[in-house]
């Protein structure tokens, strides 16, 4: 297993992506960890502490998948969270380069709107957003993210536009022109 970690300047430690790049047989997995929340439960010796961590995973082909995983241990979060990301795997239907048309989605407080581009425009998304289309192999998009910016209810509204989206051929069986 490879690890690297994206050091981007001006960005705080915690906010910091580590990227890592799991080979198990022929499928190739690339992991996003996007958010770690940190709990505390008061007890009579102190504090205990458990973590949360938020996890995309794709294989830049297609298919991509979240899960949070929860632990006493950061590392067993982020683990967790991998499992659950790869148990959670959907395809996202593709033209191309970028995605077959433009979609809307809202869950809880958080509203992202997914639009086609013109190949070599770009990724033009924010960072939640830009994990998880990044990791299904989408290369030119425009997006916007309105509302909230919770990481958790954004991928889950990326989610739900993803689902929302319908490739060419499934648009014609659904109209009987197959």
């Amino acid at each position: 297993m490879d690890k690297e970690i994206k050091n981007e300047k001006g960005v705080p430690a915690e906010e910091q992506s580590l990227v890592t790049y799991q080979t198990s047989g022929a499928e190739e997995y690339g992991e996003v960890v996007l958010s770690i929340n940190r709990c505390s439960k008061v007890v009579k010796g102190g504090r205990n502490f458990s973590f949360g961590a938020l996890v995309v995973v794709g294989d830049k082909n297609g298919r991509v998948g979240y899960g949070y995983g929860k632990a006493n241990e950061v590392s067993d979060a982020i683990r967790k969270g991998g499992e659950a990301a790869k148990k959670n795997m959907v395809t996202i239907p593709r033209r191309g380069t970028t995605v077959p048309h433009t979609v809307n989605a809202k869950f809880s407080g958080s509203k992202v709107m997914i639009r086609p581009a013109s190949e070599g425009t770009g990724l033009i998304a924010g960072g939640t957003m830009r994990a998880v289309l990044g990791l299904a192999g989408v290369v030119d998009v425009l997006t916007k993210s309105l509302g909230s910016s919770n990481p958790a209810n954004v991928v889950k509204a990326t989610f739900k536009a993803i689902g929302q989206m319908n490739s060419k051929k499934q648009i014609r069986e659904k109209l009987g022109k197959i």
